[in-house]
């Protein structure tokens, strides 16, 4: 049996040597010059990047060490790859605020894979790279991200790993070769994967969203429709409550976590049965704008800054509380205080 000094740990996160071009990638700045910084792709087992003063944002090129200081971890987009001279050129200006939300989600993700991997490998006294091979590399194949299997296999990990197999010929007992399938991993290695992965994972809620459009004409329509979206909420339960955000009236989003993905679909949708009689019981019309569905993190962070920037657009309109205009024909302000969780957000209806 290997000792720990004979195995090998060191690995880079994903099946492909390099990353593609255009992607984005997490990077750690380890040396800056006058004319490009040395950084480190860390999914790609350190090897090093080049960003060029030109690929900085240009606000900022005037003061580099407040943008770019060693030991600092954060995305950049790869722009050109060298294979033959082992180089990589990549950008931070090019980065959008989706490019930057989605290359953090995959981090995060990416890291706690490799921190498992990692773990099993010196459990179990086996080559990192060699269990990515067999273990890692085809489970981000499948399913997108290693992440994600690992996750079932929390719950039910022979629905996950029994897929794993490789085949083999050996000569049977009439001395004819036959081939024959069998796992990639001993029952020990798989054991112990399905252990240190139970002990780091916990199961996380999922996230369900359905967007809906809600409009009332009628003198006190406010009113009816904050008490439909209460009649929504009040559908939720503990184990799969149901929240809402006002987006800008008369958009809203309807959310609930849950562990259970399907009855978390049908709670949202019965809530938004309940919204849809309360609303047309005055004459009101709800329109499902998106379907009950799952979202990720990096889709619920695009809400909450789609919403900061509609809240900080309405903070720069100046002059509106007091105009002429809404005090002869407006119905004022009514705040949703249940709406929100971070901050109060306040609709406006016009009779």
């Amino acid at each position: 049996m290997a000792t720990t000094t004979d195995i090998t740990l060191d690995c880079r996160m994903y099946e492909g040597r390099y990353p593609k071009v255009d992607t984005t990638v997490m990077i750690q700045v380890r040396e800056i010059g006058y004319f490009y910084s040395r950084v480190s792709l860390l999914e790609y087992n350190g090897i090093e990047g080049k960003i060029l003063l030109s690929e900085l944002p240009r606000s900022l090129i005037r003061s580099v060490g407040s943008l770019l200081k060693v030991g600092r971890i954060e995305p950049a987009v790869v722009l050109r790859v060298n294979r033959w001279k082992g180089y990589i050129d990549l950008s931070k200006k090019r980065l959008s605020e989706q490019d930057i939300m989605v290359c953090e989600e995959r981090w995060n993700k990416s890291k706690l894979v490799h921190s498992i991997m990692r773990q099993v490998a010196v459990t179990m006294r086996a080559d990192l790279q060699v269990l990515y091979i067999k273990v890692g590399w085809p489970l981000y194949r499948k399913y997108g991200h290693a992440f994600e299997a690992f996750k079932l296999i929390a719950h039910d990990p022979d629905s996950v790993l029994n897929a794993l197999t490789r085949k083999v010929k050996r000569i049977g007992p009439d001395g004819k070769k036959v081939t024959e399938v069998v796992p990639v991993i001993s029952e020990e290695v798989k054991d112990a994967l399905v252990k240190i992965i139970r002990k780091r994972l916990t199961p996380q809620p999922l996230k369900i969203r359905a967007d809906i459009e809600m409009k009332c004409f009628q003198l006190d329509g406010v009113l009816h429709i904050k008490e439909a979206l209460r009649k929504a909420e009040a559908v939720g339960t503990n184990e799969c409550p149901v929240k809402i955000k006002v987006v800008a009236p008369p958009v809203y989003v309807l959310n609930s976590q849950t562990l259970d993905k399907e009855k978390g679909i049908s709670t949202v949708r019965e809530a938004i049965a309940a919204c849809t009689e309360a609303i047309e019981s005055h004459l009101g019309k709800l329109t499902v704008k998106v379907a009950p569905r799952t979202v990720s993190e990096g889709e619920d962070k695009l809400l909450q800054e789609h919403m900061y920037r509609l809240g900080r657009q309405n903070e720069e309109v100046s002059g509106d509380e007091d105009s002429k205009e809404e005090e002869d024909t407006g119905m004022g302000s009514v705040d949703l205080e249940s709406t929100s969780s971070h901050r109060g957000l306040r609709m406006r209806h016009r009779g």
